[in-house]
């Protein structure tokens, strides 16, 4: 399956390690990991189990340079 879903990884000082949102699917996905390879290959793993288990799935949200730029 061919889907575009945003991964935000940010580093939390809290935690002392990366951690990786998954924001069109809730505000409590989320997972880890020690390094930021780490948590992005992590979020691609959770986003594949939510990919095959959940439906409807949600629609990503769509970034558009355009817009941003004109910000």
């Amino acid at each position: 399956m061919n889907v575009h879903y945003s991964v935000l990884i940010q580093w939390s000082d809290e935690d002392q390690c990366y951690i990786a949102s998954l924001p069109e699917f809730g505000p409590y996905t989320h997972t880890h990991g020690e390094s930021y390879e780490e948590a992005l290959k992590n979020a691609k793993e959770v986003l594949a189990l939510l990919t095959e288990d959940i439906s409807p799935l949600p629609n990503p949200q769509m970034y558009r340079v355009a817009e941003a730029l004109a910000a």
